[in-house]
């Protein structure tokens, strides 16, 4: 989901790419997001006791006056043993007419926005029944617009936006996105001039002869209950095809407002071409078998309703048209489990914006979206995993969930690198705990550590449960060391944060010689910590961060002030050079006074050379160590200071 603001805009290879003018989108958004909801409504997450297996809404609505009535069939397993009663969600400005079981009337209670319904037996473990709650009423509207009514260009307007509590604003449901439906049936009545637009295939539109039509939609793909979606008007339709074979190609068909589809034909056109794109990138578009497609309704943004996104405002970007279908594999094939976890569907359709400008401009278009994405994460406040799910505004903030959230996987993608970055995204989507299925941050960390190779631990806990960005003051110094290299000793500061203290990253740092530039990453894992590197050539300047993997805030300077360093523990440093002949110089830094023994060992283990062996000030020191005495082979040098110890190897090579 996405709001839709469109004040700048930038020209690529002939294509109109329309970026969000981020820093006016806090008064649009807020009569949207100040919306407060019942906290008593996000404590229920649905009946545990139950696993919804099929919906079918079978509903009339009316626009004038606004009006919904009908029934809806419950297919579900019990999930525990001894099951005598079930609980579903509906808002009480809806009245239940009666509930059915196989045809028979069960009791019921409506109370609290939730239907108890008692079962006509005692059912077991997996065993499964089937639900038909008849009901009518006036739909409320909340949040984003949970079910409107209303007018464009005088016609009629029929249409609603569930996420994220609004499903039972409309139907009975188990208003929960850990439970998908396997599948779902979505017939809608509505007057006849009318066209009304849902998930999945159009089985068949029924002429009632009264002025009616009855349009049946069937979704056979698992669904969560917010993705089901109606949307009604005097639709024009824009029909393409989206050829994923030499022989095989799926329905491609945009609902629109008439007196909108001409100014928007060229941007909904390059459907087909992000189809293309994303499905190369993340594996084939999810549903595949069904259709995909845009339906106009009167919310200024997009909602990635599952194969039909709808789309307002009047004017559709590229980025919103990228981030909504993206929301098909990332948001709809899977989804996050609850809405703690909004950034695994909001963050990665954000970054998906980024990585089809890529696709169609180049490194430099996809570095533009990150650097605009970078620059409103930094006014993220809180941590990504959002601990207040009572507001919709804290879900669906704006800096945190979609711009830090992709910012966090721009910065995942620089960690591991382009080729397991796609595809630790592409096992994501089909791992089978997860495709068509509900996950969370942990999930998700599971799938990039075992495609990575190395725990990815230290990087979910400060990214997405942690708060604010690291701020670096970088300095650096260099030497020659007299064999046409340099030493450089750079210096990572930062400034003390709350959580995490510190953000632990590796680092790439180029170094720019008189022989060209020498690119280095370190493993950043101190508050203040020193790396010595050597290159070849002579040093003239020091970049930190050079293709800016990292959110932060940072400075560069020459010249380290040892004394105005703060220590926080013990390290030995690499010798340089190394290889060496005949002399190389080793560097320990020491956070305390203390008495230090650094010794030099043959591969045998005999000590061949003491180098030092009293006691040192805090601070960086460093010791020659001249090996003309000594054979060409494989050392050791330890260093022992008070409790501590660690040693290296060297080698002499004459």
């Amino acid at each position: 989901m996405k709001m839709l603001l469109l004040l700048s805009f930038f020209v690529l290879n002939g294509i109109l790419f329309a970026q969000d003018a981020k820093s006016e989108f806090i008064q649009s958004e807020k009569k949207a997001f100040e919306r407060k909801l019942d906290f008593s409504k996000v404590s229920y997450p649905g009946d545990p006791n139950f696993d919804v297996q099929f919906y079918k809404l079978n509903v009339f609505v009316t626009h004038t006056p606004k009006y919904i009535s009908g029934d809806v069939t419950i297919t579900a397993k019990s999930l525990t043993n001894n099951l005598t009663s079930v609980k579903l969600d509906l808002q009480n400005n809806l009245t239940v007419d009666s509930v059915t079981l196989s045809g028979t009337k069960i009791l019921f209670q409506h109370l609290s926005n939730v239907i108890t319904v008692q079962l006509d037996k005692t059912y077991s473990l997996n065993e499964i029944f089937s639900l038909q709650v008849y009901y009518h009423g006036v739909p409320i509207s909340k949040d984003f617009g949970t079910y409107e009514t209303g007018y464009h260009n005088g016609y009629p307007v029929i249409y609603t936006l569930s996420e994220p509590y609004g499903a039972s604003d409309w139907w009975p449901c188990k208003d929960t996105p850990a439970d998908k439906a396997d599948s779902a049936d979505i017939w809608i009545r509505c007057d006849s001039s009318l066209k009304a637009i849902s998930n999945g295939k159009l089985v068949e539109v029924t002429n009632n002869g009264e002025g009616t039509k009855t349009w049946k939609w069937a979704e056979r793909y698992p669904i969560a209950q917010y993705l089901i979606s109606m949307a009604i008007s005097n639709y024009d339709e824009y029909q393409q095809y989206f050829k994923y074979s030499k022989k095989d190609s799926m329905s491609v068909i945009h609902y629109i407002y008439p007196e909108d589809l001409e100014n928007n034909r060229t941007n909904l056109g390059l459907t087909t071409t992000m189809l293309q794109v994303f499905s190369d990138k993340f594996g084939l578009y999810p549903y595949i078998k069904e259709k995909y497609g845009h339906a106009s309704f009167g919310w200024g943004g997009g909602m990635e309703h599952q194969t039909i996104t709808s789309l307002g405002g009047g004017n559709f970007s590229v980025d919103l048209i990228s981030h909504e279908l993206a929301h098909q594999w990332f948001g709809d094939k899977v989804t996050c489990k609850d809405w703690q976890n909004i950034w695994l569907n909001e963050g990665f359709a954000t970054y998906c914006e980024a990585v089809f400008a890529e696709a169609m401009g180049g490194k430099s278009t996809y570095n533009s979206y990150i650097s605009s994405n970078m620059y409103y994460a930094k006014f993220a406040t809180g941590s990504i995993y959002v601990k207040d799910i009572s507001s919709v505004n804290e879900i669906f903030n704006r800096y945190r969930s979609y711009e830090k959230g992709g910012t966090v996987l721009h910065m995942l993608r620089g960690i591991v690198g382009d080729e397991k970055f796609f595809t630790l995204m592409q096992n994501y989507l089909n791992d089978p705990r997860y495709a068509y299925n509900v996950a969370t941050t942990e999930d998700f960390q599971g799938v990039a550590e075992s495609v990575y190779g190395s725990s990815l631990d230290y990087f979910f806990k400060e990214w997405i449960y942690g708060e604010n960005f690291p701020n670096y003051t970088v300095k650096w110094s260099a030497s020659p060391t007299g064999n046409g290299t340099s030493s450089v000793h750079v210096l990572i500061a930062q400034t003390k944060n709350s959580t995490p203290q510190f953000f632990t990253m590796p680092v790439q740092i180029n170094i720019k010689t008189s022989l060209g530039d020498t690119l280095i990453t370190v493993f950043n894992n101190q508050l203040s910590q020193s790396f010595y590197l050597e290159v070849k050539g002579s040093v003239s300047s020091v970049q930190f961060d050079p293709n800016n993997f990292i959110l932060k805030n940072s400075s560069v300077a020459v010249g380290i002030d040892d004394e105005s360093i703060i220590l926080e523990k013990f390290e030995l440093f690499q010798n340089y050079p190394n290889p060496f002949n005949p002399e190389t110089t080793i560097r320990y830094q020491l956070p305390a006074r203390v008495f230090v023994s650094l010794k030099i060992f043959d591969v045998l283990g005999n000590e061949v050379a003491k180098l030092v062996n009293e006691e040192n000030e805090t601070g960086f020191h460093q010791v020659k160590f001249d090996g003309s005495n000594l054979t060409s082979g494989i050392y050791f040098y330890i260093l022992k200071a008070g409790n501590f110890s660690s040693g290296k190897k060297l080698l002499l090579l004459k």
